[in-house]
């Protein structure tokens, strides 16, 4: 998490920060194997220097980006979580829980599909 402190610090509400520092950190347990790196403003984890999941951050919501192919290979969770989501990202509002069984299933999906991916995103 040390790479994602200075991230979560810029957050002003503590609620927010709390929130989303506790999906990192569930995803660093859960994957261990996972890199962590802060490119264009966004906490993100790679595997073999490929990309696998990013997160940014809103007023009223956090996204989670996982790239276009995880969001069409997982519409029908998308909206079984109730989150609203376009061509590139899903949006978690602030006071709707995190469906840890959705990001499950993304990151795996990633992993997967990506492992034999040579580049950081898919072409």
């Amino acid at each position: 998490m040390v790479l994602f402190q200075e991230f979560l610090d810029k957050m002003d509400d503590m609620e927010h920060r709390e929130k989303l520092e506790e999906v990192l950190m569930w995803i660093q347990q859960s994957y261990p194997g996972l890199g962590t790196v802060i490119k264009w403003n966004q906490p993100m984890f790679t595997e073999h220097g490929t990309f696998i999941i990013a997160f940014s951050v809103s007023k009223k919501h956090f996204t989670i980006a996982p790239e276009t192919a995880g969001i069409n290979h997982h519409k029908g969770d998308i909206e079984a979580a109730g989150y609203d989501y376009t061509e590139n990202i899903i949006r978690v509002p602030w006071d709707k829980p995190v469906d840890y069984g959705l990001l499950e299933k993304l990151i795996g999906f990633n992993i997967e599909d990506k492992a034999d991916c040579t580049t950081f995103w898919r072409k």
